[in-house]
């Protein structure tokens, strides 16, 4: 069940970034020229990144490829607004944070116990 929150944390945070940068015609540019739009995604990857430092060992384990030094340095950089942190951003927000959400999908497929929520 613990597993099931945080998965739909990140899933709720992933997708809410995803539909903005879909909305973006000019890509980087766009995201880092738009001042609101920025805060937003940034706000949405830190929940992201905050969430995936919590979840359980054993699911960690089982996301083997996911690059967690990349979302460690992405916590990092948002969490103490390091400057400046255009690339790292951009990385998880076309990158890292698809890859990631993909990775999770399937692992609630291969291990669906992990997030049911008994009633």
């Amino acid at each position: 069940m613990y597993a099931r929150a945080l998965f739909d944390i990140i899933h709720t945070s992933g997708d809410a970034a995803l539909r903005l940068l879909e909305a973006l015609e000019g890509g980087a540019d766009e995201l880092f020229d738009s001042t609101n739009t920025l805060a937003v995604v940034e706000e949405s990857l830190l929940n992201v990144a905050h969430t995936l430092a919590h979840l359980p060992p054993v699911v960690m384990l089982r996301l083997s490829q996911t690059d967690w030094n990349g979302w460690a340095a992405l916590h990092s950089a948002l969490r103490h607004r390091i400057e400046p942190r255009r690339d790292i951003v951009w990385y998880a927000a076309s990158a890292l944070l698809p890859a990631t959400l993909v990775q999770l999908d399937r692992l609630r497929t291969q291990e669906p116990e992990w997030f049911e929520i008994p009633y």
